[in-house]
């Protein structure tokens, strides 16, 4: 009778406390010491899985930027293939009082006179450009179409408007910095 209660008190002891309690009695760790050390080894994993995306995501963007200065390169060279040139408005004594919105326009003429840059202001316009007049503090006016704010667009740009019968062969790019 009394091993029937020393085994039915085991059997209630382990039944009831499960093998944690065992686990206790002989030094090792417990379940909930294993599931602990389980979430900070997926943790471990996933800082360093993490680093190797940032490492990755700044590796795409100096790859980016290179392109982008590979395309300019290559914008500007279109440029001057099709006998542009790239002038800041400074080289022009500076901007008098237009502000211009984009960074690229296509300069398609310069006047000392404006009755003369509004006539070619009013053929771009007949040809469905919407042209503007930038004035400079030399006296200078001139008539801007196809604003854009990358080089590449810009040099896409003035492939079309030399196609155009109002362009020049003169035509140029004004880079407003």
């Amino acid at each position: 009778m009394r091993k029937s209660f020393v085994l039915l008190g085991l059997t209630a002891i382990f039944t009831l406390t499960g093998c944690d309690f065992f686990r206790t009695l002989a030094g090792r760790p417990t379940s909930e010491d294993i599931e602990l050390r389980k979430i900070e080894v997926l943790r471990a994993e996933q800082a360093i899985h993490q680093a190797r995306i940032d490492s990755l995501k700044r590796q795409e963007q100096i790859l980016k930027d290179s392109l982008a200065i590979l395309d300019s390169l290559a914008a500007v060279d279109v440029i001057r293939q099709n006998g542009g040139t790239i002038l800041n408005p400074t080289a022009m004594g500076g901007l008098f009082t237009t502000k211009l919105e984009a960074r690229y326009h296509i300069i398609v003429g310069s006047f000392r006179s404006r009755p003369n840059a509004e006539k070619l202001l009013g053929e771009a316009s007949e040809l469905g450009y919407s042209p503007i007049l930038i004035s400079f503090r030399s006296g200078l006016h001139a008539v801007g179409v196809c604003p854009c704010n990358t080089l590449v667009d810009a040099s896409e740009a003035l492939k079309k408007v030399r196609k155009e019968s109002f362009c020049p062969p003169d035509v140029w790019v004004l880079v407003n910095e």
